[in-house]
């Protein structure tokens, strides 16, 4: 009896610290995550603040109203910044997740002479920045008319000319799948193209979405590239771009902050309903492709 009776206190004892840890930690977080919105939470509010046009002292508006959404969208070219980025998102996502998941199983699945070199030799690529080639891409765009006016489809041309180099987090991924899957389809008489499209690519739904996310996310966000490119053309922003505009100065600044603030706002919409809708898949295929290389 008291030999149960000692085993249950030490099972208590052992519940109550794993609760209290467990407590300590939620807590953390939630003042990290409370830490981490406050930023968010005050350019919401400031988008919404309507008695002054300039930065101020408090965050929460003494007149709340949607005076700066309206000048935004009536004033500025921000809509055609928008559309732009819109439409270099969309494109570079759905041609970039062909080009990674078709490398990425190529590199996966088969064997041939210079896999390994050519992974390797991509993999040392990818360690150089981008901008470094940004003068003579400027030039190269700039000799085909895709500079300026011509500035969206010239930088989705860029965002997708090296896609499959991005392809580790996706080959990891395909990599867990059996290869027995590929051997008894191809047996059946499936072509290389049936077996993923058809096979592999079901299953393959968690890498897949965090190929899209991330190529999506990459031209949303751009600031460097896309203004070299657009070259001060209203017509060939992204939004970041454009935004940018809105604030370059201090009297602008002082004019356009409050707008600068609804613009952010409407910018980070699509992103976070994306997220929230596919966080699940998001983080399993960031995991099923660390797996294995």
């Amino acid at each position: 009896m008291s030999t149960d009776g000692n085993t249950s206190k030490r099972h208590l004892g052992l519940r109550a610290k794993t609760r209290l840890g467990n407590g300590i930690i939620y807590a953390i977080l939630v003042v990290m995550a409370v830490v981490w919105l406050i930023p968010f939470v005050c350019i919401l509010f400031e988008s919404f603040r309507v008695e002054s046009t300039m930065q101020v002292g408090y965050v929460i508006p003494k007149k709340w109203g949607l005076d700066n959404y309206i000048t935004l969208i009536r004033d500025t070219d921000f809509v055609k910044w928008y559309t732009n980025t819109l439409i270099i998102g969309i494109a570079v996502a759905v041609i970039q997740t062909l080009i990674v998941l078709c490398m990425s199983y190529t590199l996966s699945r088969m064997r041939f002479k210079g896999r390994k070199a050519l992974m390797n030799v991509m993999l040392v690529l990818g360690m150089f920045p981008g901008f470094i080639t940004i003068v003579v891409l400027y030039k190269v765009l700039s000799g085909m008319g895709l500079t300026g006016p011509g500035a969206v489809p010239g930088l989705i041309l860029v965002y997708v000319a090296s896609s499959g180099m991005g392809y580790y987090v996706a080959k990891g991924f395909f990599d867990t799948l059996p290869k027995s899957l590929d051997e008894a389809a191809r047996v059946d008489g499936a072509t290389r193209s049936q077996v993923m499209f058809k096979i592999i690519l079901p299953m393959a739904k968690p890498i897949v979405i965090y190929t899209i996310l991330t190529a999506f996310m990459a031209p949303w966000g751009d600031f460097m590239f896309a203004k070299y490119i657009a070259h001060n053309t209203s017509s060939g922003m992204n939004v970041a771009v454009g935004m940018q505009g809105l604030v370059s100065t201090p009297a602008m600044l002082a004019d356009h902050y409050t707008q600068f603030c609804a613009a952010g706002v409407l910018v980070a919409v699509p992103i976070t309903i994306l997220f929230m809708f596919l966080q699940k898949y998001y983080v399993e295929g960031v995991t099923g492709g660390a797996v294995k290389g």
